[in-house]
C-alpha cells in the first residue's frame, strides 16, 4: 500500500521504469484506484502549476466520481474555496512566518519546565540575531 501511495504522489517523470510498470499493473486491476490516481494527478497539477481558478471544476469532477476519501477532501476544499483558490494561485508564501513559529516552538520545547515567559522572550530575541541558532540542549548542566 505504501509503495503504491508513493507511486501515485510522485512526479511521473521521477518514477523508474519498474515503478511505472508496477503502477500501470495495479491501476489496470482496480478502476476506482485508476480514477483516484487521475484526480490526485489533477490536484498535483493545481498545486505545482498554480492553477487555483480550475479548482471548482476539479472538485466537481471528484464529486461525480464518488470516491469516498477524495469526495470528502474535495467537499472540504469547496467549503473554504475563497481561501483555497488564492492560496493555489498567488505567489505569496507564509514560509517565513512558519519558520519563525517553528523556531519559537523549538526554543519553548528546549526550555520546558525550566523557565518562565521572560527567559523565553530573551532567548527568542537573542537567537533572532545569531545565525544559525545554537542548540540550547548543549548548555544544560
Amino acid at each position: 500500500m505504501r509503495q503504491v501511495t508513493g507511486w501515485l504522489t510522485r512526479y511521473p517523470t521521477i518514477l523508474t521504469k519498474e515503478d511505472r510498470a508496477g503502477l500501470k499493473e495495479v491501476l489496470a486491476r482496480c478502476p476506482e484506484l485508476d480514477t483516484a490516481a487521475g484526480h490526485v494527478r489533477d490536484f498535483g497539477e493545481i498545486l505545482t502549476d498554480r492553477l487555483g481558478p480550475s479548482l471548482p471544476a476539479r472538485i466537481d469532477a471528484v464529486d461525480v466520481s464518488r470516491i469516498p476519501g477524495l469526495t470528502s477532501f474535495a467537499l472540504h476544499l469547496l467549503r473554504d474555496l475563497d481561501a483555497a483558490t488564492p492560496g493555489l494561485t498567488l505567489d505569496w508564501s507564509s514560509s517565513s512566518i512558519e519558520s519563525a513559529v517553528n523556531h519559537i516552538k523549538k526554543i519553548t520545547r528546549q526550555l520546558y519546565g525550566r523557565a518562565g515567559f521572560e527567559l523565553l522572550r530573551k532567548m527568542i530575541l537573542l537567537q533572532e540575531h545569531s545565525e544559525p541558532a545554537e542548540d540550547l540542549r548543549q548548555n544544560r548542566d
